[in-house]
């Protein structure tokens, strides 16, 4: 697995240009530049989340006799429950707002970017033979896309328009529900040799 492939899976996972209308939805209320404070210091507090479930994930999964199978199955079932989401949109986001209140950790870092199919992934990944510096290289290089994409997430939907974002999401749960299908198979495979 290239350090270019599994950036890009995390990257598709973290959904930045899917949440820019989420997140532009839940900080409307608050200055410009207190909205940029808010969102690059959740997507650190993200990051560690994410980090840390690559180290502790493996202990975690031990602790409840949880297999790597399992892991991919499920996180296949996750990632292909949200490419659907994303394909075919039922409304608006499920996280309600209160307006001027700033949010912290839940929803903008948890489940918004370190959601259960990332945090899955980099437990899946800390199961595989990658050297250590190259799955933290993945998860730094699609936090940092991450992070461009929803700093500047204002602008990006001027440029796009709601059609625009429209379009890169389910373009976006195309490709996820491809990445669902390939991972449960790689669960399942196992389980017929």
């Amino acid at each position: 697995m290239t350090l270019f492939s599994m950036a890009l899976a995390l990257f598709l996972l973290m959904d930045s240009v899917g949440n820019v209308p989420i997140y532009i939805s839940i900080l409307k209320e608050l200055d410009p530049k207190r909205q940029r404070f808010i969102i690059f210091r959740e997507l650190i507090i993200a990051l560690f989340i994410i980090i840390a479930f690559y180290f502790l994930g493996d202990y975690l999964l031990d602790l409840l006799h949880i297999s790597q199978e399992a892991v991919q199955i499920s996180g296949g079932i996750i990632l292909f429950v949200i490419g659907l989401k994303l394909v075919f949109p039922t409304g608006k986001s499920s996280f309600s707002d209160t307006p001027g209140e700033e949010p912290f950790l839940v929803p903008l870092a948890v489940p918004l970017v370190a959601g259960p199919a990332v945090l899955a992934t980099v437990i899946l990944y800390s199961h595989q033979d990658i050297p250590i510096w190259k799955a933290i290289s993945a998860i730094i290089v699609a936090w940092l896309a991450t992070t461009v994409i929803l700093l500047s997430s204002t602008k990006l939907q001027k440029i796009l328009g709601n059609k625009g974002i429209a379009a890169c999401e389910k373009f976006t749960g195309l490709l996820l529900i491809m990445l669902a299908v390939q991972m449960t198979l790689n669960g399942i495979s196992p389980l017929f040799n």
